[in-house]
């Protein structure tokens, strides 16, 4: 049976078209993807992503069994503060990708992908054999609202979020008068916050922030422009730019890869051998040539050789092309700049290798 959020039937209400993802029932769009795209990056949009997981570690060897499933170092990780890492099998590959919040001296908070949730916590229960830390998934108990958009901590403050706070952190709080937990983290490249509050106050508080928002230009936003605006920032969205035969080397997420950690972790001897010695394949961003979109699973040629496959790609409705990431061959020639083609219903169209990201990121704030 497709799961629902507790915010399903406002949705519905909203006139949300609605669709299956990841085993949810979720809306991809409520009035168009671009309009709600360019609510995000000018504005302030609400998301619905109560699908994602909330699992928490706690126990005396919470921090060696962390240490243990990640390649971050979760010892330099402070109170209230959050970092990205990866979840990787015995080979290297990605499990799925994390968040991890740092709640208390032995407590932590780990975000999971909605379609990983199972596997993650099964993996994570067969590393904890022989440990005293307690994994309690409880991503039934909790929705998780995000509030993204430039005006987004100006908006909120005006609800009573004290948004005196840097990015990746996270703190209880009230807003709207509802307890909860609030993070500086986010999905679409810009400034925000995600909310995390149990079931039992998730539509007193999205009814509050949809109608305090609207002097602020507030609008729910589905899953299409969430893949829009992920897009254009360059983050991966896990089964299409990430995967369990993909490592973070190769996915260009060396900068989340400490090369010092003392502690071992499932697939360290061969993430620092991609580290030390290179890979064969890399994720690249591409921006098309012409009006045609590259979409998941189209091959990508050079010189008349089939030289990889895109991952993710869409129209992006900030700088007016189209856009898109792909593994392909770590060739010496195969660079910025670098002229690729794209199998499209048959025809190769040409794209060129452009920077990561798209556009430039906003959510990085220091207080």
């Amino acid at each position: 049976m497709t799961k629902q959020t507790f915010l399903h039937d406002k949705h519905v209400a909203l006139g949300a078209r609605m669709v299956d993802f990841a085993g949810w029932h979720m809306p991809v769009q409520y009035t168009s993807i671009i309009e709600e795209h360019k609510t995000v990056r000018e504005a302030v949009g609400i998301f619905d992503v109560s699908h994602m997981g909330e699992v928490f570690v706690s126990g005396k060897d919470s921090l060696k069994f962390l240490n243990k499933i990640v390649p971050q170092d979760i010892s330099k990780l402070q109170y209230e503060k959050a970092v990205y890492c990866q979840l990787p099998n015995k080979n290297g590959g990605l499990i799925d990708d994390l968040i991890i919040y740092k709640l208390g001296l032995e407590d932590y908070l780990i975000i999971c992908n909605a379609s990983r949730v199972d596997e993650d916590v099964n993996w994570m229960s067969l590393n904890a054999k022989g440990l005293d830390v307690k994994i309690d998934n409880q991503s039934h108990n909790y929705s998780l609202l995000a509030i993204q958009g430039p005006k987004a901590a100006e908006f909120l403050a005006t609800l009573g979020l004290n948004v005196n706070q840097n990015s990746f952190s996270i703190k209880p709080a009230i807003v709207a008068g509802i307890k909860l937990y609030a993070s500086r983290t986010g999905y679409t490249g810009e400034d925000g916050f995600e909310l995390m509050v149990e079931n039992d106050y998730v539509e007193e508080l999205f009814d509050k922030i949809m109608d305090a928002g609207k002097a602020f230009g507030i609008k729910p936003i589905g899953l299409g422009a969430r893949d829009t605006l992920r897009l254009e920032a360059a983050l991966h969205l896990y089964g299409n730019d990430l995967d369990e035969n993909t490592t973070p080397i190769e996915a260009g997420l060396s900068w989340s890869v400490p090369k010092d950690k003392d502690a071992d972790y499932n697939g360290k001897d061969v993430i620092m051998n991609q580290v030390k010695n290179g890979v064969e394949k890399k994720l690249v961003a591409l921006q098309m040539l012409d009006k045609n979109i590259a979409r998941h699973g189209y091959d990508v040629y050079y010189n008349g050789e089939k030289i990889g496959v895109v991952t993710s790609g869409a129209v992006s409705p900030t700088l007016g092309v189209n856009i898109a990431l792909a593994y392909v061959k770590n060739l010496e020639n195969i660079c910025i700049d670098s002229v690729v083609q794209v199998m499209i219903r048959e025809k190769l169209h040409d794209a060129k290798i452009v920077k990561k990201p798209f556009v430039t990121k906003r959510n990085i704030v220091k207080i």
